[in-house]
């Protein structure tokens, strides 16, 4: 009964949404890839904010149900029947009656199952369409026959991008290249390691500056500067936003500025200030092969008065490669900190010597204990582990953690 009145509701949501769009018309948005899409849409909404009434996928409303939500304006009700009646009711006061809606939607769209971008794109049909990065092992793979059935479904956004839409692409990402060779709609690629329309270089971090790189577009190379959050991963949001803002004709120098005042997403390599003196890496929003290899890089260069911690929580949705890539993990780890920590029954892989925890409330009561000055502690792991927990333990000034860090809602404190 629950999962049938929740394809009610959600059927309902989706009709309310494509009339909302057909009545108000705004241009559409979408974000998708197997890692960076929530960073790219936050950084896209930094750049277009100052233009125009924008509106984002809050969180990672990027599903079925999430989308259309965004375009409504409504919170997810979770368990509250009474919250998605409302919810309904304001679908069809938007409807009937004239609002201020947005006139530009950024819409994050994510794939758990075979076809479920291409349900939601259809009828999106994106004025712009940005595909972060398809990784060769994808989270949720095992819900594909391939990584390549992955990047298939990835490809389904483009697929129904309007024919005078713009296609935003890594360039660092060799799959995407030649799959936009089969679009004909103007095509736009950032990146930092190959040949594109927007690079990145001079690029520099710090656990007490952030990090500070150049960006390149058409002979310019102005200096930018994102503080409180470390890791090359996150110059691609910045590269995404300027494609974007560069597609909707929005001049370089105010792209740049906005991004200066950028705020990363929460727990995306986010440098927070932690007990006894430290820093906190807090990555623990989800956790990919590719992701946490990038994460123990950025730490493995970081220089450091102390120790370096990696506390790492099991990697979800990794089918048949899970004990594989958790090995590879934790070889990387060993490579780049002083102390390896792990959480979780499939982290266990990681760490056949080092310290191991069951649960992230048990690996916080330890780490508390030892962390001193100058010490740098990574923490990251798939949401189900709920590494965040040891952020918030770690944190100098934890009555700040709902500003801070991910999952602070009620509804994710009261989960077990």
């Amino acid at each position: 009964m629950k999962n049938l009145l929740k394809k009610i509701i959600t059927k309902l949501l989706i009709v309310e949404s494509k009339l909302i769009l057909k009545k108000y018309k705004p241009s559409i948005i979408a974000v998708t890839g197997s890692v960076g899409k929530t960073s790219a849409k936050d950084a896209i909404f930094t750049v277009l904010a100052p233009t125009c009434h924008v509106r984002k996928s809050e969180k990672s409303f990027n599903s079925e149900i999430g989308v259309p939500l965004t375009i409504l304006g409504c919170k997810n009700a979770w368990n509250d029947p009474f919250g998605w009646i409302r919810n309904l009711f304001e679908g069809i006061e938007l409807i009937l009656f004239k609002s201020d809606y947005p006139a530009c939607l950024i819409l994050e769209v994510g794939a758990d199952h075979p076809g479920d971008i291409a349900m939601i794109a259809k009828w999106i049909k994106p004025d712009i369409a940005i595909l972060t990065k398809v990784s060769d092992v994808p989270v949720h793979v095992e819900f594909f026959a391939s990584p390549e059935a992955v990047l298939n479904e990835k490809l389904n956004l483009a697929r129904h991008l309007k024919a005078n839409g713009t296609l935003i692409i890594s360039a660092d990402d060799p799959k995407l290249v030649e799959a936009a060779k089969n679009f004909k709609q103007k095509l736009i690629t950032f990146g930092i390691k190959n040949q594109a329309n927007i690079t990145a270089s001079d690029i520099g971090m710090s656990a007490e500056n952030g990090i500070y790189f150049k960006l390149n577009y058409e002979g310019n190379s102005i200096p930018v500067n994102i503080r409180d959050v470390l890791g090359i991963q996150q110059i691609y949001p910045a590269l995404a936003a300027a494609a974007v803002g560069i597609a909707r004709n929005v001049p370089i120098l105010n792209i740049i500025e906005s991004l200066k005042n950028h705020r990363a997403s929460r727990g995306r390599m986010n440098v927070l200030a932690g007990i006894n003196g430290s820093y906190i890496i807090d990555d623990t929003y989800n956790s990919s092969p590719d992701a946490l290899a990038e994460a123990l890089a950025v730490l493995k260069g970081l220089q450091s008065t102390g120790k370096k911690y990696a506390i790492l929580g099991d990697m979800m949705e990794l089918g048949k490669f899970s004990s594989d890539e958790h090995i590879k993990a934790g070889q990387l780890a060993m490579k780049s900190s002083d102390i390896l920590l792990t959480v979780g029954p499939r982290a266990a892989h990681m760490n056949e010597t080092g310290v191991h925890f069951d649960s992230s409330i048990q690996a916080a009561e330890y780490i508390t204990t030892v962390v001193g000055a100058g010490d740098i502690v990574l923490i990251k792991g798939s949401q189900s582990i709920r590494m965040e927990r040891i952020s918030k333990a770690l944190l100098a000034e934890p009555e700040k953690a709902g500003d801070l860090l991910v999952r602070q809602e009620e509804e994710w404190l009261n989960k077990k």
